[in-house]
């Protein structure tokens, strides 16, 4: 494999790089494929950002993220589909292949996880229009279900295939190895996946022993326990071929190294573990 079929998420150069420095660091390994966050986006300005993408003939495999639809009232709920049809536009700015959806949790005290699912098919439905308008697919990622409460209620990629189903064209997944490697059920919501063509992106990094944090003690690739390749093989006999993209959010390791280090890193781990 060639660092080619890398892309770069930029959660992964979260060590205090200036969004060019983070480009720069990926172009230095061969790495043209970049997933950028809005906050980083908008720490350079949304012109300049994708000023600086077409200038180095970049792929952005992603923006991230939208969603985070569930809340107590419906006027929160309704300022959270309005802050996601911003970041269609911005998706669409950037020539992004997809805007990745992180659904969001339970809102406030509740306890009602079936009512803040219901809430994220509404809130996807409600962006829906302006998404196939602007053609920005919008890929659902199921988080691990450690997560269920505070930042997503979708879980499994079945639950997010589900909602797409529900929701017609333009709907999918994005699938993170660091979420779902764990689901017995993973080879066959991967088949149904790309049966119904709806995988948007593919997300890698490793699962640490221990893990020291839940959030922010993500492995690189090589380094824990997930079968990085069999999943891949499976998501290539699904039908996808896209670029893999490393997400590692790792706030005592990686995150405090230069970034010339951690891409080089990752290109290596892609070519030998991946």
């Amino acid at each position: 494999m060639s660092s080619g079929q890398l892309s770069m998420n930029l959660a992964t150069l979260r060590n205090g790089s200036t969004f060019a420095q983070m480009i720069d660091d990926c172009l230095r390994h061969g790495v043209t494929a970049i997933s950028p966050w809005r906050d980083q986006v908008a720490s350079v300005g949304l012109t300049e950002a994708a000023r600086i993408i077409k200038a180095n003939g970049l792929r952005v495999t992603g923006l991230c993220r939208g969603g985070m639809f569930p809340a107590e009232t419906a006027a929160g709920r309704q300022a959270n589909i309005d802050d996601n049809l911003r970041a269609i536009d911005e998706a669409a700015a950037l020539g992004a292949d997809c805007l990745v959806l992180v659904v969001g949790g339970l809102p406030g005290s509740s306890k009602d996880i079936a009512g803040a699912r219901q809430m994220v098919t509404d809130g996807i439905a409600a962006m829906l229009p302006h998404a196939r308008a602007s053609r920005v697919p919008l890929a659902i990622e199921p988080l691990h279900p450690m997560y269920a409460a505070d930042r997503a209620c979708v879980n499994t990629i079945d639950q997010a295939l589900d909602i797409a189903a529900q929701l017609g064209e333009g709907v999918g997944v994005a699938i993170d190895v660091y979420h779902v490697w764990w689901d017995p059920n993973l080879a066959a919501a991967i088949a149904r996946a790309g049966r119904e063509q709806r995988i948007f992106a593919h997300h890698i990094c490793d699962w640490l022993v221990p893990t020291t944090d839940m959030l922010l003690d993500r492995g690189m690739m090589g380094d824990g326990v997930v079968d990085l390749k069999s999943i891949r093989a499976m998501i290539e006999a699904a039908g996808y071929h896209g670029p893999q993209e490393v997400e590692i959010f790792s706030r005592d390791n990686w995150w405090k190294r230069p970034g010339d280090e951690v891409v080089r890193t990752c290109v290596e781990r892609f070519e030998t573990v991946c």
